[in-house]
């Protein structure tokens, strides 16, 4: 349950208010990795495509996003970040940076310490 809230609680502090955690969630894939297809993007979440294609209309009628034909596989669409969807993800990660590094100091050297090394064990949890 704590970790349930934390991520409650660091989604909390975002760029945009309005903006859904699946949509930052787009933003930031895009950021981290790179281009996507739908497909890709579906895939990574585990969802469905049509409701990726639903988020992605979202982001890109909001100018975070954009579409354009693959120019190796004319049938393909890659999405890719705007420089306002990027400032988006900047901004958001400085934001949960900035709250979380608050947090730290509140602990002591020991618990920052066990965080740390819990950290990788999370992520490898995370991406199974």
């Amino acid at each position: 349950m704590a970790t349930f809230r934390l991520a409650r609680r660091l989604r909390a502090h975002r760029a945009i208010d309005s903006m859904s955690d699946a949509q930052f969630n787009v933003l930031a894939v895009l950021s981290m990795y790179g281009d996507h297809t739908l497909s890709e993007l579906a895939e990574r979440d585990r969802i469905s495509a049509p409701s990726m294609n639903r988020t992605v209309n979202g982001l890109e009628e909001s100018g975070w996003v954009t579409r354009t034909v693959d120019e190796a596989d004319r049938r393909k669409v890659n999405i890719s970040l705007t420089e306002a969807g990027r400032a988006v993800v900047t901004d958001t990660v400085r934001k949960r940076d900035a709250w979380l590094d608050d947090g730290f100091n509140e602990l002591t050297e020991e618990e920052r310490d066990i965080l740390l090394h819990a950290a990788p064990i999370m992520r490898k949890l995370a991406d199974r």
